[in-house]
């Protein structure tokens, strides 16, 4: 999802979200645009606005609920 969506940029700080993103799913698999934001809180990014990288995460979240993934 991340790849699909360009959650990713520089690639430094995208291991940290991809970690935020599978505590957050697997703790609450259909979150909503303010909790996932306020899950990937912890981490900085200086080269986005996070938007790709929330959506990245909604997406996950989406296909996951779909498709009854447990983890990403």
């Amino acid at each position: 999802a991340f790849k699909e969506n360009h959650g990713r940029r520089g690639g430094f700080c995208t291991y940290g979200f991809l970690m935020a993103s599978t505590d957050l799913l697997e703790r609450n698999p259909r979150p909503s645009e303010t909790e996932i934001r306020q899950g990937l809180s912890g981490n900085i990014c200086r080269c986005t606005g996070y938007v790709n990288i929330v959506r990245s995460v909604d997406a996950a979240a989406s296909t996951m609920s779909a498709t009854g993934t447990a983890t990403a």
